[in-house]
């Protein structure tokens, strides 16, 4: 039993945050009477937005810990109009994992071991100036919906309010419910006035609700479904006035599923999500200057080329002894220069894929694939290129070639790993 059941895949409440490095047009000052103000989203079509977010869980079966993770959320929105206060916004998520202990060693501090790629989600949806969304019903991200809403009256320190909202939980892999599966349910808010986050006076609010729900058996099922999903979050969201966007948030949740073979499986946890600092990336530039290091440092097989992630640097022969992930001894050397480059976007996250040529099965590739990206993403962490929290490594197999694997130089192109500076 893993983490598939249950993703908290989170954003401020799924607020979609607006980042500091995006320069946003000037907004109204909020309205204010006798000590209150009034709170409103507000939103500029054009304006990118990026959150990153970490979730640390516990997970229990049948009442004993199993394993505790880490899961990060890196979510990227662009607004793409504007119309009576109403913003329509276009959401890519990415969420990656990793297991930081086990039963056997609870208690223990996480590992070293990076987060591994799990899925990616595309969204497009409405949100108004309240915060209340419009969405479609075959959108499985955000998780929450219409968290936090704000009530048409100015409010002051002490005032509370509550509001519809709901989750919509990814099903497929873990009971093979094909659709979004969505549980409503109430959110009480108090308005708590100004807090300190990271030396700034900013607007918070607690945000509470409960979930409860016995859904029926789905139409096509396999050796289990959730009988009864029970649940609780208790948020603070961090509010920043000057861009009429959330500007941090927290969360301690608790959410358990009794499932139809007996067993019971709960998820204990907290998560946090900041603004991204990082300025927005001048990729080709980034390209360039890679380029000529690359040159410079006398790095063979190695090319550079702009993603849609970032900035991929591809390394065409990285050398594992025979059919296993452990790196030829020579190689350290190639990964020693590439870290010199890396230095330079010290505060930019990597993502380490690795491919291979077409050979094996399917699954073999795969695996391998993935060990090979581990490997090279944990001599960057032992070598300190970057703390494990912030590479995230992912296995392609021979799913994109770059040469004909028909010729031996051609597999040996599709032996490689690819390090993408990330746009944070």
């Amino acid at each position: 039993m893993t983490g598939t059941i249950y993703q908290r895949i989170k954003g401020f409440g799924a607020a979609l945050l607006a980042s500091a490095a995006i320069t946003i047009a000037a907004l109204a000052a909020p309205v204010r009477a006798a000590g209150a103000e009034r709170f409103a989203y507000a939103y500029s079509a054009g304006d990118k937005y990026r959150i990153v977010s970490t979730v640390r869980e516990d997970v229990y079966v049948d009442r004993r810990l199993s394993h505790r993770s880490e899961i990060l959320n890196r979510i990227a929105v662009d607004v793409r109009a504007v119309k009576d206060g109403v913003g329509t916004l276009a959401a890519q998520f990415q969420t990656s994992e990793r297991t930081v202990g086990t039963s056997a060693g609870a208690g223990a501090s996480a590992d070293a071991s990076a987060f591994q790629w799990s899925r990616e989600y595309s969204s497009i949806f409405d949100r108004d100036s309240n915060g209340r969304y419009t969405i479609g019903a075959e959108y499985w991200m955000p998780v929450v919906r219409d968290v936090p809403v704000f009530p048409d009256e100015p409010l002051a320190p002490g005032d509370e309010w509550s509001a519809e909202g709901e989750e919509a939980h990814d099903f497929r892999d873990a009971f093979g419910i094909p659709d979004p599966y969505r549980i409503p349910f109430i959110a009480r808010y108090r308005y708590l006035g100004e807090k300190e986050l990271e030396g700034r006076k900013l607007p918070a609010f607690s945000v509470s609700y409960r979930i409860f729900e016995e859904p029926a058996p789905p139409a096509r099922r396999g050796a289990r479904w959730p009988t009864r999903i029970m649940g609780a979050s208790d948020q603070i969201v961090y509010w920043d006035r000057d861009l009429g966007q959330p500007a941090a948030y927290e969360e301690d949740f608790r959410i358990v599923f009794e499932l139809s073979d007996g067993r019971t499986v709960e998820y204990r946890g907290d998560a946090d999500a900041l603004v991204v600092e990082a300025a927005p990336m001048e990729r080709g530039r980034m390209a360039d200057e890679i380029a000529q290091d690359i040159a410079r440092l006398g790095i063979t097989d190695t090319g550079v080329r702009v993603t849609e992630e970032g900035v991929a640097i591809s390394l065409e022969d990285v050398r594992f002894n025979p059919d296993s992930a452990e790196l030829v001894a020579d190689e350290r050397t190639k990964l020693d220069r590439i870290a010199e480059i890396l230095a330079r976007y010290a505060d930019r996250d990597i993502l380490v894929g690795g491919h291979t040529a077409l050979a094996g099965t399917e699954a073999g590739r795969q695996s391998l694939s993935e060990q090979r990206a581990a490997a090279v993403a944990e001599y960057f962490v032992k070598t300190g290129v970057r703390d494990a929290s912030r590479i995230v490594t992912r296995g392609f197999g021979a799913t994109e070639p770059v040469a004909d694997n028909a010729s031996e130089e051609g597999r040996r192109r599709n032996r490689r790993v690819e390090i993408t500076i990330l746009e944070n």
